[in-house]
């Protein structure tokens, strides 16, 4: 009976048929969706590691760039790029990007976003370059936010008589907190009379359980499910109880649907990833490996004497292939992964924790002197997840 309870306690720990998530965890507030931005800017300070003068748009940015800033240079923009051409003009310090970041939903002017820069031209690395001031706009054309800072490039390329090593990419770069909100994004929170929440994963179990939950809690009708992803929950005119009212309702801890089967497997490393939910067919699955040795070793072929031959090298090899022998395991129709996993642990817990410390585990448990999770976790320990 002892082992039944315990066993069924193990399975439970490991299993977990039914845990509650928060509805902030589930869903996202449709007006509290992100916008993304996007600019032109140069990278400058760099260590001979940008552009060259054969790109055109980088030479034309540093001219319009000092013209701004009151720096004059006489003749036409043929001219200067000609005297870059010539090396007269060194370019190779700067470099044209790409500047794009995402303006989070209620971001008010004067509060800081991280941005994210990107080479465009030949620039072969980024790395001790600082961003000037770059206006980042919308897909509406207007300035949302400003940019500007020193860019953190993590990756390396370095070459040296003909080897070359590179890490990660270095002409993308980040600049954490690097613009400053200059406008914001008008939303319908405080003006819609029901605002819409968002699924993160489409599922009709999840959506009828929180429609479920927040009824529950403040009354019949106030969500209603529109399709398996969005709910449309009628909220307070008020606006300072509208925001009392979305942080009791984010905080409301429901039960999530069950995942559909899945298995993802990575062909290049051999890597399977089965969720819990998958269930295993009748099938014998044999698992072995085969290793092949195979040595070589040189001799000298001698001819003998008077017989006019010549001394020859002679390569001789053996083979050998290895196979163990591994058991052949019977899944039986209709067993859950998760069963499987769990059954398996549980006998190797049963090898590892036996004894006076098995025996121990479950006296405390029986008597009331160790709850079953502290129980489960020690049992887990001995097996090592």
């Amino acid at each position: 009976m002892t082992s039944r309870i315990f066993s069924f306690l193990m399975l439970l720990s490991l299993c977990g048929s039914a845990w509650a998530d928060r509805v902030k965890d589930l869903v996202t507030v449709a007006a509290q969706r992100p916008n993304q931005l996007i600019g032109f800017g140069l990278v400058v300070g760099l260590q001979g590691t940008g552009d060259d003068a054969s790109v055109p748009f980088t030479t034309q940015s540093m001219k319009a760039m000092l013209s701004q800033l009151g720096v004059r240079i006489d003749g036409p923009l043929s001219d200067f790029e000609q005297a870059a051409a010539a090396s007269r003009v060194d370019i190779k310090n700067a470099a044209a990007v790409l500047v794009t970041a995402d303006l989070p939903g209620f971001a008010k002017p004067g509060q800081r976003i991280d941005v994210n820069v990107a080479s465009i031209g030949k620039a072969s690395s980024l790395r001790g370059g600082s961003l000037i001031l770059t206006a980042l706009r919308g897909v509406d054309g207007e300035i949302y936010a400003l940019a500007q800072g020193s860019v953190t490039a993590t990756g390396i390329d370095a070459a040296q008589a003909g080897s070359k090593v590179a890490i990660g990419v270095p002409t993308a770069a980040r600049i954490p907190s690097g613009a400053i909100v200059e406008r914001m994004v008008d939303t319908p929170f405080d003006k819609a009379e029901s605002l819409v929440l968002n699924l993160r994963d489409n599922d009709f179990s999840t959506n009828s359980a929180i429609v479920s939950a927040i009824n529950s809690k403040f009354g019949p009708n106030v969500a209603q499910s529109i399709d398996g992803t969005s709910i449309s929950v009628r909220a307070p005119q008020d606006l300072s109880q509208r925001v009392t009212f979305m942080s009791m309702l984010e905080n409301i801890e429901v039960v999530p649907g069950e995942p559909p089967a899945r298995v993802v497997i990575n062909a290049r490393t051999g890597t399977v990833v089965i969720n819990r939910s998958v269930r295993v067919s009748p099938a014998a699955v044999s698992h072995g490996t085969i290793s092949v040795a195979i040595a070589a070793t040189n001799e000298v072929s001698q001819p003998n004497a008077l017989s006019q031959g010549q001394t020859a090298e002679v390569q001789n090899a053996q083979l050998n292939v290895a196979e163990p022998n591994k058991p052949m395991f019977l899944f039986k129709p209709g067993a859950e992964l998760r069963d499987i996993v769990a059954r398996r642990l549980e006998l190797k817990a049963r090898e590892i924790l036996s004894g006076d410390h098995w025996d121990g585990l479950q006296e405390q448990v029986l008597n009331h002197l160790l709850d079953p999770w502290s129980a489960a976790d020690e049992m887990l320990r001995g097996v090592g997840a």
